[in-house]
């Protein structure tokens, strides 16, 4: 088998929105800040509120790609993958530090995400084109 084959590697993932919403009123900030990056809090902002389902959708989009980055170590920080929402509404994943070196070493070319929340839930996939 030719060793820079190209591959698809599918990663999901169901957060509770509650779940979420109980984390940010515990522990506030210090949450929110470890978990979602500036661009992610701006994204669920909603006047003063922070909408809890959005946050719980792009957990749920660290947790998923993660899942198709395989790490065998220490997991990235959750800040290095990064849900970015374009100007005309879907989003992509753009990965930074721990994240981008893993999808180097991995072969991860392309990761397309696709987010959804309903009924309480939240949820997402990944899917990572890679050549290994």
């Amino acid at each position: 088998m030719d060793r820079w084959q190209t591959g698809l590697r599918v990663g999901v993932d169901l957060t509770s929105v509650d779940e979420v919403e109980r984390s940010v009123a515990r522990f506030g900030d210090r949450y929110v800040k470890r978990i979602f990056t500036a661009h992610e809090i701006e994204s669920c902002a909603r006047g003063d509120e922070i909408a809890s389902e959005g946050l719980a959708a792009r957990f749920s989009a660290k947790e998923a790609t993660i899942k198709v980055l395989r790490p065998s170590h220490a997991r990235p920080d959750y800040r290095s993958i990064e849900v970015r929402r374009h100007p005309e509404g879907w989003c992509e994943i753009e990965l930074t530090g721990t994240a981008a070196e893993l999808a180097e070493v991995e072969g991860v070319r392309h990761l397309a995400l696709s987010l959804t929340h309903e009924a309480g839930m939240a949820a997402a996939v990944v899917v990572a084109v890679c050549e290994n």
